[in-house]
């Protein structure tokens, strides 16, 4: 089965900047704000369905929130820029559309301790592209914005969104419409074999250990959430403790996406087709003895990427049969062994006697199966695999995937 990942000519280039107590301050507000009409506009399409089983659309709720702002009680929902309201309404409404066709769950209310967002279209934000000031609504003086990548001179945001994450940190997504031009063509084709032992074994023969960063900092947390047991809740000291668990969680991620990141571009700029198995992780997430191993080592989020750079890049990633016997299958003679334990690394084929390591042999099983996949255009086992392939002409938007690409 084919799949085209028709993706917008759009990219979001994400930086970290720093406010002002005044800055933080309106900021603040607005977050509460944003979050507070999102549950609000949450339960209200929520008790429509169960107690009249009626259907609030975006309008509805809309018209419901100009009516909301001019009571007395809820005045104080004029004092922050109308924008993000509105378009917090538009995200729940995304949300609700993506819960009827069958690609999230049901949405659920936002906490205040979590990460928050505010997102500004082109009527509540002031870019100037020569001198690269963005200044928002409601505020006088632009954002300290640490530029830490170039942007396009000549690019002109369509939306501005301001996050806050748990430890506390700002950052601003900046979304412009960019034409970004596909790599050359390359004959490189490349098997992926994913493990816990090395993140990636390559059909070259390549293996890519796995920095375990969870597990580097695995006590350093520990600690850190011990510390936290034992505060006062509601106290201050607790507020700051779990600010440091918050940055610990932080580190420890921003780390793994680095190396996700730069692994898989490398990956995607040198080879014009790539195969992988696809893994259904959230299943294999409950084995408890692989379960944190399984988490650290970022499967999912691995796969994500190679599937929207490769959209970006005109690149094609080509998922097999998850039930396909990779380590089993002498990639020689086609013998397939009957049982392989995990703790087996090395074996020999008892046709070809072909010694072999598990995870070559594997991504080289991978690779055949996936060319196959790629030439016939069908599954290795009938509706299985699948190939996502993007054209030339088409861009995918930074580090998010398209509604119409396949879930892994």
């Amino acid at each position: 089965m084919w799949y085209t990942v028709r993706m917008k000519h759009e990219r979001a280039y994400r930086y970290r900047f720093y406010p002002i107590p005044e800055q933080d301050a309106i900021l603040s507000r607005t977050f509460g704000c944003t979050r507070f009409v999102y549950n609000w506009a949450l339960k209200l399409r929520t008790d429509a369905w169960y107690d009249r089983q009626e259907r609030v659309n975006y309008e509805a709720t809309s018209a419901a929130l100009t009516a909301l702002k001019k009571e007395e009680a809820t005045h104080w929902l004029n004092e922050v820029s109308s924008v993000p309201l509105q378009q917090a309404l538009r995200h729940l409404d995304r949300a609700f559309r993506n819960f009827f066709e069958g690609r999230a769950k049901y949405p659920v209310f936002k906490k205040k301790r979590n990460r928050q967002a505010a997102t500004y279209a082109s009527s509540a934000f002031t870019w100037d592209g020569a001198t690269r000031s963005l200044k928002l609504a409601k505020m006088d003086e632009p954002l300290n914005i640490v530029w830490s990548r170039p942007m396009p001179k000549d690019a002109r945001p369509s939306t501005v969104t301001v996050t806050r994450d748990a430890a506390g940190r700002y950052f601003v997504s900046i979304l412009i419409e960019e034409a970004i031009r596909p790599k050359p063509v390359t004959p490189k084709m490349v098997g992926l074999d994913l493990g816990i032992h090395d993140t990636v074994t390559l059909s070259t023969g390549e293996k890519v250990g796995n920095e375990r960063f969870f597990h580097k900092d695995e006590k350093k947390l520990a600690h850190a959430q011990r510390d936290l047991a034992r505060k006062q809740p509601s106290s201050k000291n607790r507020t700051k403790q779990r600010r440091k668990v918050a940055k610990i969680h932080a580190t420890i991620a921003d780390r793994r996406n680095d190396f996700l990141h730069k692994l898989t571009t490398r990956l995607i700029h040198e080879n014009q087709v790539i195969c992988v198995e696809s893994l259904a992780v959230k299943n294999l997430l409950r084995n408890h003895s692989l379960a944190k191993a399984i988490a650290d080592v970022g499967w999912g989020e691995l796969i994500r990427q190679l599937a929207y750079k490769a959209a970006r890049y005109g690149r094609t990633v080509v998922a097999i049969d998850r039930f396909y016997p990779s380590s089993k299958r002498c990639h020689v003679c086609g013998h397939i062994l009957e049982s392989l334990s995990l703790d087996v690394r090395e074996w020999e084929c008892p046709t070809c006697h072909t010694v072999h390591d598990r995870d070559v042999n594997a991504a080289l099983n991978i690779l055949a199966a996936g060319l196959a996949v790629l030439a016939c255009g069908e599954g290795v086992r009938p509706g299985r695999s699948t190939i996502v392939q993007a054209a030339p002409s088409e861009a995918g938007r930074s580090g998010e995937r398209s509604p119409e690409s396949p879930a892994f």
